[in-house]
């Protein structure tokens, strides 16, 4: 248990120092953010902000795990590895999107195929590793049977479980991209759902199936639930650093690169973790401003009609005239309330069935 807390104090160490120290090296450089001309009109003072700050974080968070590691003189895990390959590999493909927009001055960032290409290649290498790397129980970091909060039903087959690994991981990389439109607002409701993933790292590894003496009818079987929480602090730690800088008025930006990784990161925690179905719960947020987006495209295309003032859903209350900070603060009370929800169904099916 230790780990997890070394694991988030290394995190929020380098990510609150290194975060100014990229601030600067970004500004020298004049890599600034750009800001849509058909956007909210406050947000053109924040053009120039320096961008590409989610490579903080997710350095940060490597070398936590790899550094409480090495402290403990522990191994990684294969799903530990796995799923910071996921966070660090989606966030490449973030930061060439950023670096053509603010070194290239190519508004648009990476062609949409190839950015889609980037994406997919990650993804499908994490699902087919996945169902790979057994341990002595026969467990992979993957499951080819749906998950809520442990697996059921029959199993889905490997082709068709990588279509879904695709599916949620692009699901979860636009969910906290679209989010990210606000300072501070996507860090910070990551930072709810990482921690909501180190306390089910570390319940499902107290309530194992591994476990002969906790071991019962709802115990867990996932093969590396405590690595998961450590992956899980890690991050935590590292998102808080960065808040520091984030938060309202923003010092630094996540990007595309900040964006992908931790949707990448979500994905990954949520299939190793066997909670695929309530990372729906858990990440509420980032699916209310998906959904307001599907919904006022949907809406325009069929009927000619705009349901918000403007998608994604935070700057249509931009529009009616809330502050970017009240919109901030409700938003995160929004995503609180969902992890909130999310944790208590999980306990409360453990409780069911134990």
């Amino acid at each position: 248990m230790a780990q997890i807390l070394v694991a988030a104090v290394i995190g929020l160490f380098i990510s609150l120092v290194g975060t100014p120290v990229a601030i600067r090296i970004l500004a020298s450089k004049g890599y600034g953010q750009m800001i849509r001309d058909d956007g909210p009109q406050g947000h053109h003072s924040k053009r120039g902000t320096p961008t590409m700050g989610g490579t903080v974080f997710i350095l940060a968070t490597l070398v936590a795990y790899a550094g409480t590691k090495l402290i403990f003189g522990s191994r990684p895990t294969a799903s530990g590895v796995l799923v910071l390959f996921l966070f660090a590999g989606m966030g490449l493909v973030g930061f060439l999107d950023d670096y053509i927009k603010v070194v290239k001055q190519r508004s648009l960032g990476l062609r949409a195929k190839a950015k889609l290409t980037g994406q997919t290649l990650v993804g499908l290498a994490f699902a087919i590793l996945s169902l790979r790397f057994k341990d002595g129980a026969g467990l992979t970091p993957g499951s080819t049977r749906l998950s809520f909060v442990h697996d059921f039903g029959w199993s889905i087959g490997p082709v068709v479980f990588v279509i879904w690994a695709l599916f949620l991981i692009a699901a979860m990389s636009n969910g906290v991209n679209l989010t990210d439109g606000l300072d501070g607002l996507a860090t910070g409701a990551s930072v709810m759902v990482s921690g909501a993933y180190v306390f089910i790292g570390v319940w499902q590894y107290g309530q194992s199936c591994a476990n002969w003496l906790t071991a019962g009818k709802g115990c867990f079987q996932v093969r590396d639930p405590l690595d998961l929480a450590v992956v899980a602090a890690a991050l935590m730690g590292a998102c808080f650093g960065f808040l520091w800088w984030n938060t309202s008025p923003a010092k630094i930006f996540m990007g595309d690169t900040g964006s992908l990784a931790l949707g990448g990161m979500f994905a990954g925690l949520a299939i190793c973790s066997r909670t695929e179905l309530l990372s729906a719960l858990l990440c509420g947020l980032f699916l209310i401003i998906s959904l307001s987006v599907i919904m006022q495209v949907g809406s325009f295309r069929l009927t000619g009609k705009r349901i918000f003032r403007m998608a994604p859903l935070q700057h249509h209350f931009e529009l009616k005239g809330w502050s970017e900070v009240l919109i901030v603060v409700r938003f995160w009370i929004i995503a609180g309330l969902c992890v909130a929800l999310g944790v208590g169904i999980f306990y409360a099916s453990w409780a069911a069935n134990k």
